[in-house]
């Protein structure tokens, strides 16, 4: 299929027939906007005839009086009925959401609260919570073992002498080769 190019004289004589055509719907609504406002304020306020006694003023009072307690009972109707509609929106909406099974997350703002501050939030001003983390840990003391021996060194060789640190149990471990029963002395063969 090949596609004619439109011409640019083409292309504006049609943009310009389409603004024209708009032109004139835009018109006509706002004509028959200004009829129906026209016939609207003929038939909800009536002319006013300027009374000229005290009395026909007091009467014309009233008359005005019991309008405006007709139109706030009809605006008190419609508020109630558009709040009762916009409940039963929002909980059919909350419904759908169930049935679909995906429930869409609202985007969180990040907050810097300390725990004092979150705790106060959560159980209100009444109650003034101080988070001591530091109070609430166990205390541990360390037993300190009192029974140490001092250390046996062994005066075989003292260059040659390796002593390891003491054990707790009071025995002192010398690593030396002629210490060692096991092993003969070196230079000695059995």
């Amino acid at each position: 299929m090949s596609e004619k190019k439109m011409s640019s004289s083409r292309k504006h004589h049609l943009k310009s027939v389409m603004l024209a055509i708009a032109k004139g719907i835009l018109e006509e609504e706002a004509r028959e906007r200004e009829e129906e406002r026209r016939r609207y304020m003929a038939q909800s306020c009536p002319p006013l005839d300027l009374p000229t006694g005290m009395h026909e003023l007091q009467e014309l009072c009233r008359e005005i009086h019991q309008k405006i307690d007709v139109i706030d009972e009809e605006r008190y109707d419609l508020e109630v009925k558009v709040n009762k509609s916009s409940k039963e929106i929002e909980d059919l909406k909350i419904k759908v959401q169930d049935l679909m099974g995906k429930f869409k997350k609202p985007t969180l703002k990040k907050v810097r609260m300390s725990a004092d501050a979150m705790l106060k939030a959560l159980l209100g001003s009444k109650h003034t919570v101080n988070l001591d983390l530091r109070a609430n840990l166990k205390q541990v003391k360390k037993e300190v073992k009192e029974e140490r021996a001092p250390p046996q060194i062994a005066r075989l060789n003292p260059h040659r002498q390796k002593a390891t640190r003491p054990t707790g149990t009071g025995s002192t471990k010398i690593s030396h080769p002629r210490a060692s029963p096991e092993s003969p002395p070196p230079g000695k063969t059995s």
